[in-house]
């Protein structure tokens, strides 16, 4: 595969998708459809923006509505390729005792996938939860000194595991949002002033004066400045773009916005027309301007 730092026109964004035994179908099937539907062109069905591949540690995994999916690389195989993808979705379904109690995949992935991040900020990466798949994220620290969301019936366990790694790994806390469709970490570029932009939650409004924070989503190839690596490697994680989301149905919200920031708000409205969703916006934190 090519080396890119972003992801531009006319080339796929390259997408892992890690399915464990159980995991919740639709919170595989739902950002499925959003992101196999865009489209760099609108007019052209051959410019699909992103490529997806499925990882699991079987030819065929179970989720738990009693659907099976065939995989197509091993877990071995997602991690010799793991610098490749630009983007994993880690999804939700029954992710406590047999995973978050042995530390089974995806857990080891999605540590390795920070990391690259961390030693390669050159590359621009994302990493998306859907539902209780950022109990996940919590339990390994990725969310340390982030904000974050998880489905509304496991919000507790979410607080306390944030909580818990934060005193484990002597790290800052996650700030959690109960009341977000998606929350986005670690942005590229600016769209306007914090008071015109609704989607921006400042950390403290108290007497802390107006900055040009990096506050949005722009498309990269709708952008008109490129970022410093530099100050990209400076951030959390290594600038690695971390989402939550909550629901089944938040997860679609968060494909979308990934559409946007990856391809362009035109493509993102595209694929809800043609998906007939309603796209509920979610909550975008501050970062460095870059």
């Amino acid at each position: 595969m090519a080396h890119k730092s972003s992801a531009v026109a006319d080339e796929p964004i390259d997408v892992l998708f890690a399915l464990h035994p159980k995991f919740n179908l639709m919170d595989f099937a739902g950002p499925l459809e959003v992101l196999t539907t865009a489209l760099h062109e609108a007019n052209d069905p051959s410019s699909r923006a992103f490529e997806v591949t499925i990882a699991s540690g079987e030819p065929t995994v179970l989720s738990d509505q009693g659907v099976t999916v065939q995989s197509q690389i091993t877990w071995k195989e997602a991690h010799e390729r793991l610098s490749e993808f630009d983007v994993l979705v880690v999804v939700g379904g029954n992710v406590n005792d047999a995973i978050l109690k042995a530390k089974a995949e995806p857990m080891p992935l999605i540590t390795a996938y920070s990391e690259i991040q961390k030693a390669d900020p050159t590359h621009e990466r994302t990493l998306l939860s859907i539902c209780t798949g950022s109990i996940l994220l919590a339990e390994l620290g990725i969310l340390s000194g982030l904000s974050a969301t998880t489905h509304p019936d496991h919000m507790t366990q979410f607080e306390n595991l944030c909580s818990h790694s934060a005193v484990r790994d002597l790290t800052e806390r996650t700030d959690v949002i109960e009341d977000a469709r998606y929350v986005v970490n670690n942005l590229r570029f600016d769209i306007g002033d914090e008071d015109e932009n609704p989607y921006v939650r400042r950390k403290s409004d108290a007497g802390r004066r107006p900055s040009n924070a990096r506050k949005g989503s722009m498309s990269f190839k709708g952008a008109t400045r490129r970022e410093s690596i530099a100050r990209r490697a400076a951030m959390r994680l290594g600038g690695l773009r971390v989402i939550t989301s909550g629901g089944v149905a938040a997860g679609l919200d968060a494909a979308l916005y990934l559409v946007s920031v990856m391809v362009s708000e035109e493509s993102a409205n595209e694929v809800a027309r043609v998906m007939q969703l309603t796209w509920t916006k979610g909550v975008v934190v501050d970062g460095l301007d870059v």
